[in-house]
């Protein structure tokens, strides 16, 4: 089970993306548009009109024994709230950059909170297939911007026309990427100045996928959401080289949620991590300051959608029913390891909202009361 979040900068192709690995992850039978307002993941009016991302949603899919919940993120700074929410739950994390923008204002601000809560990142060079798309000069601004500890999985051809393709790298025991390990593994080192046939593709694959998960080196895939070029080999290193969710299934139970939503018949729907232990239909829970309440209902995600269970349990993410008292940075149970972090600077602007009519104050209050469970 991996818990993977996918960030950018507005408009660098994050959902995109997320459409394209649902298509060669087998789940939809053809990537919905942006544009068009069929994509899985903006499910909002307002996010198919102005063809943005404004609250963060989940659909899921498996590459090879690993099943991906994919958490897509709003990208506008605005939304900022709805990526720290999304970043308590994740084990690792697809940062999104344009090959024509490169590192944008955006991009420093999620790498910094990234940084802070020592999350494995992939990096997805974007848009390859653009007018004005940049391979060296992607790398050094991410070096020079962001971070140096990076390793560039491949090269492209055909840079800015539509048939721009991602190489992968043909010899995983590259001096490059060697050279980038022996920094952090003495046993590397060794290898390394023995001579490269000392060190097996498999085994030196191994050990890039020790460094990602200690947050020590970055990988950088290069390709387009749009033609699906190097989405295949980002896939492929999901499963391989971010960390699996981990956890104690028979451990007390702890949680978090991350967003809440109402149907249209009025119930609250909580969308919940689990850290440890397993929460059943029908059992009991402690949550938030003192509150508790019975679950009626539990969904897990599962190729691509929510699907009834009867339980959920470490590591996966649930839609649970019944707990008509829950907010969203509720947590369930005891508190996580991570609990009451905050990664982003609070907003600096406050608005007071009066009532027209002093007639409508109690509905004003109830609306606003609702819009406050999904973001305080």
């Amino acid at each position: 089970m991996l818990n993977l979040g996918i960030l950018a900068h507005v408009d660098a192709g994050k959902t995109t993306l997320t459409e394209r690995l649902l298509y060669c992850a087998g789940v939809i039978d053809e990537p919905g548009s942006v544009d068009a307002g069929t994509t899985q993941t903006d499910s909002l009016a307002l996010e198919r009109q102005r063809g943005i991302t404004i609250k963060s949603a989940v659909v899921s899919f498996t590459v090879d024994d690993t099943t991906v919940n994919l958490i897509d993120t709003p990208g506008h700074p605005d939304f900022v709230a709805e990526v720290e929410r999304a970043l308590s739950v994740l084990d690792g994390v697809v940062l999104v950059v344009s090959a024509v923008e490169g590192v944008q204002p955006q991009t420093r601000i999620l790498w910094r909170a990234l940084r802070r809560l020592r999350v494995p990142v992939l990096f997805f060079v974007n848009k390859i297939d653009r007018r004005g798309a940049g391979y060296e000069r992607l790398i050094g601004d991410i070096a020079e911007r962001l971070t140096q500890a990076i390793i560039p999985m491949g090269s492209v051809s055909g840079l800015g026309t539509r048939g721009a393709a991602f190489v992968p790298s043909g010899d995983a025991s590259g001096s490059r990427l060697a050279e980038m390990l022996a920094e952090h593994d003495d046993a590397v080192l060794t290898a390394y100045l023995d001579g490269k046939a000392a060190m097996p593709r498999d085994w030196l694959r191994e050990r890039l996928a020790a460094q990602v998960r200690d947050t020590l080196v970055h990988p950088v895939y290069f390709g387009s959401a749009i033609t699906g070029a190097g989405v295949d080999e980002l896939l492929r290193g999901l499963a391989e080289l971010l960390p699996a969710a981990s956890g104690d299934a028979s451990g007390p139970v702890s949680g978090r949620v991350f967003k809440v939503e109402r149907r249209a018949a009025g119930d609250k729907i909580a969308y919940a991590r689990m850290f440890s232990g397993m929460i059943a239909v029908r059992d009991r829970v402690r949550f938030g300051r003192g509150r508790d309440g019975k679950v009626t209902a539990i969904s897990v995600f599962a190729d691509g959608t929510a699907v009834r269970s009867d339980s959920v349990t470490v590591g996966q993410i649930a839609r649970l029913s019944g707990l008509a008292e829950i907010q969203i940075g509720d947590v369930i149970g005891i508190p996580p390891d991570n609990a009451d972090r905050h990664y982003f600077a609070p907003p600096t602007l406050e608005t007071a909202i009066v009532a027209r009519d002093p007639r409508g104050k109690p509905r004003l209050h109830a609306a606003i009361t609702q819009l406050a469970e999904q973001d305080p």
